[in-house]
């Protein structure tokens, strides 16, 4: 079985033969059929996020049930499946209150190993790792099934890939987290993948204005396509004061910063109102920290909170996101703007970061 595997921090991924023990206990195997290339994977590639090598990488896909282990009771052979990146133990406080994705009931064993602290993955007889215990970039992959949501069959692969991170994240933060009423404005930093779904769900809100920022101008062409009232070069404006100018002098209600940054982190607490939510959804680097001034949260009553996977509950949203792709309520053949052979996956991630793409997704046979 072929995988992407991370070897050294900022080296290609290298597509290896791997071999691959069948699921055990609470286990699936599955064929993977599309997987989406992601700067959180980027992350881990260049270092942002310090973790154990070798890895798999790859969180973002979809693919069909072809094995289960005993005890396997939500899906089964046949399934087409999204893959949730995190964990659902369904017994733990938030898991209790449905916040899922931040489960606590597996902090016993690594996130890049199975529950049971062993791997499924191996090289050369030694232990391979993989990311969020699924490493999609693999032509198979076995995992805890309780990371598995069965969708509904007649949706695209590619399209069932991307709701399972960029889509998700983006959407959810706006409807999930912010819970933003229609009539707001909002300020969304960042036209990547996760920024332009945060732009969709804005307009699924019934957003009255939607200010887009992003630093190229491709990418503020791609956010007026999800529904951008307004765009913002970063480069060429004071994205602060252009906000307030937008605004009447009061900023935004909403701003959601989907790169996670110190830069635009600062920028989305001072570009909101007074009693305004400024919502941090892209991961910052480990070690990034931001200056941001505390007395106008006082004063001015701001709000300034994280969301992490856009507080969905994948065991619910994803279906739910399917059905509004299905029902043309929400933008996903635009947001797919490459697609890549397995080989290709290297070029797909120089696309990703040289903002030449909304979404890349790859295909596999």
């Amino acid at each position: 079985m072929r995988a992407a595997v991370l070897t050294e921090v900022n080296k290609p991924l290298e597509i290896l033969d791997l071999e691959q023990e069948g699921p055990k206990e609470g286990e699936a195997r599955v064929k993977v059929k599309a997987a989406g290339v992601c700067m959180s994977d980027w992350h881990i590639m260049n270092g942002d996020w310090p973790l154990p090598l070798p890895m798999v990488l790859g969180h973002e896909a979809a693919g069909e049930v072809v094995e289960v282990g005993p005890g396997v009771s939500n899906v089964k052979v046949g399934d087409h499946v999204i893959f949730s990146f995190r964990p659902h133990c369904g017994h733990c406080p938030y898991c209790s209150q449905g916040r899922t994705v931040l489960c606590t009931g597996h902090n016993d064993s690594p996130r890049w190993r199975m529950h049971d602290g062993t791997s499924r993955l191996k090289l050369n007889g030694e232990p391979v790792n993989v990311m969020a215990r699924i490493g999609t970039f693999s032509e198979y992959v076995v995992c805890p099934s309780e990371q598995l949501v069965s969708i509904r069959k007649d949706l695209p692969w590619t399209h069932a890939a991307i709701i399972g991170c960029s889509v998700a994240t983006g959407i959810g933060a706006v409807i999930r987290h912010a819970q933003v009423p229609a009539g707001a404005t909002v300020l969304v930093i960042g036209c990547g993948g996760v920024g332009l779904n945060v732009v969709q769900g804005a307009k699924l809100a019934g957003a009255r204005m939607i200010i887009a920022v992003d630093l190229l101008d491709n990418k503020l062409q791609y956010a007026k396509q999800f529904g951008a009232t307004h765009t913002i070069n970063g480069r060429e404006e004071d994205v602060v004061a252009r906000v307030r100018d937008l605004t009447g002098g009061l900023g935004a209600d909403y701003a959601f910063d989907a790169i996670g940054s110190p830069t635009t982190a600062v920028q989305i607490v001072e570009a909101v109102a007074p009693g305004g939510h400024a919502v941090l959804v892209g991961i910052p680097a480990y070690s990034a920290t931001a200056p941001i001034g505390l007395s106008n949260m006082v004063y001015l009553e701001k709000k300034f909170t994280g969301t992490y996977y856009g507080s969905v509950r994948p065991t619910v949203d994803f279906g739910i996101l399917a059905d509004l792709y299905m029902d043309k309520r929400i933008n996903l053949d635009d947001l797919i703007s490459r697609t890549y052979r397995f080989e290709e996956i290297n070029e797909g991630f120089r696309l990703l970061t040289s903002g030449s793409v909304a979404r890349g997704v790859i295909v596999f046979d």
